[in-house]
């Protein structure tokens, strides 16, 4: 696919396993929502994280046709962040519900303004009428 992911490092070393872990979450949205035209995900380690260790913080931007998503993680009170591919997770975890929270608004907006085409889609059987009628045992 010709889209790209831009990945961006901030006071972080660029490693290939980090980069690969990047483009499974990117191709698993994909692979959600296809309607994915593009993207930026920022990965950074805020320098003043003496007492606390460091904490990971990641920013995904993703352009759809309909609505553009953004989240940031950058929680540098989560422990849970210390590890970069946590962050990268609970990122990538939080792009996915918002991309249908995004799809089921848009599905919805679509039925509100053509609910003929709904009704059209619906395929009503007839032949239920031809089905024997069962009696109960009780009456």
């Amino acid at each position: 696919m010709s889209n790209e992911f831009q990945i961006v490092y901030h006071n972080i070393e660029q490693s290939d396993s980090i980069t690969e872990a990047v483009q499974k979450r990117v191709d698993k949205l994909r692979r959600y929502c296809s309607d994915i035209i593009g993207g930026r995900v920022v990965l950074d380690c805020p320098h003043n994280n003496h007492h606390k260790g460091k904490v990971y913080s990641v920013a995904l931007e993703l352009q759809t046709p309909n609505k553009p998503v953004m989240v940031t993680q950058e929680q540098h009170d989560n422990h849970a962040h210390e590890d970069l591919y946590v962050a990268i997770r609970d990122a990538f975890n939080a792009a996915e519900r918002q991309l249908k929270s995004v799809d089921k608004k848009h599905r919805k907006a679509a039925v509100h303004k053509n609910p003929d085409a709904v009704a059209e889609e619906m395929v009503v059987d007839d032949d239920l009428d031809d089905e024997p009628e069962y009696q109960s045992a009780y009456g």
